[in-house]
């Protein structure tokens, strides 16, 4: 049965979706099968992997709302054993047309139960907000991947996003757990980087993963050509350090 993983920070510009799209294709290079659901109306993992997602209508809104099954909108892509349920900017309106529904949690959860089991690993890719969105992604997950950015305001707001997750375990899923937090746009040369580590991992402890990150112009580059790292830049430092993770990660398991 797939693994459900959420990754998730309701900070903007944090490597979420950098992170969804690497790891996903480093993990099918470890010879695992690999679905990135994308639930952010802005649709960037599907653009990222070189779809066009405004003129899809088979997209995460429809299995949300009950129009199709999960199994109807996956679309395959370029790399092989990476599918994904891409989204656009339909999903935005979700929070309107779940007013007044009951269970409106569990509408994800309940739309992945059917394809779970074909799958080895389920990567969430979560909007930068705490709405129903990112609630329905951490109900329907086994586990949380909280992206951080080695910078002043890392910490700012992370407070909260625990309280949601706590929010979660208590009310809705109680066997959430955190999978690990991943220090993203590392620049070892400065020490404001080094204090928001150190501080990070004495918060954290051996839930901060050993890999880290780096700023990396090529990571950037990337999607607006449509390919993960390891096909983009395959040599480069950005795809060793998803190369890293995606092998810490399966090890861990």
């Amino acid at each position: 049965m797939g693994k459900i993983v959420s990754i998730s920070n309701q900070k903007g510009g944090v490597g979420k979706t950098t992170t969804a799209i690497n790891l996903a294709s480093n993990l099918v290079d470890l010879g695992k099968k690999v679905l990135l659901l994308d639930i952010d109306p802005q649709g960037n993992s599907g653009s990222g992997l070189g779809l066009e997602v405004q003129s899809l209508n088979k997209t995460t809104y429809e299995v949300m709302i009950g129009e199709l099954s999960a199994r109807e909108a996956i679309q395959k892509t370029f790399v092989p054993n990476l599918d994904i349920i891409p989204s656009n900017i339909n999903l935005s309106g979700l929070e309107v047309d779940f007013l007044g529904i009951e269970k409106k949690e569990f509408k994800l959860k309940d739309a992945l139960a059917s394809i779970k089991e074909s799958y080895d690993y389920i990567l969430i890719d979560c909007p930068p907000s705490l709405g129903v969105l990112t609630i329905n992604a951490l109900c329907a997950s086994q586990s949380v991947m909280i992206t951080l950015q080695t910078e002043y305001f890392a910490l700012e707001g992370l407070s909260q996003l625990m309280r949601i997750i706590s929010l979660v375990q208590s009310q809705w899923n109680p066997s959430l757990a955190l999978e690990g937090v991943l220090l993203t746009m590392y620049d070892k040369r400065t020490n404001l980087a080094n204090q928001v580590a150190d501080d990070v991992r004495n918060y954290f402890k051996e839930k901060v993963y050993e890999t880290v990150i780096p700023r990396n112009i090529k990571l950037s580059e990337a999607p607006s050509f449509g390919k993960p790292i390891n096909y983009y830049d395959p040599d480069g430092v950005g795809a060793k350090s998803y190369k890293s993770l995606a092998e810490e990660i399966v090890g861990r398991a």
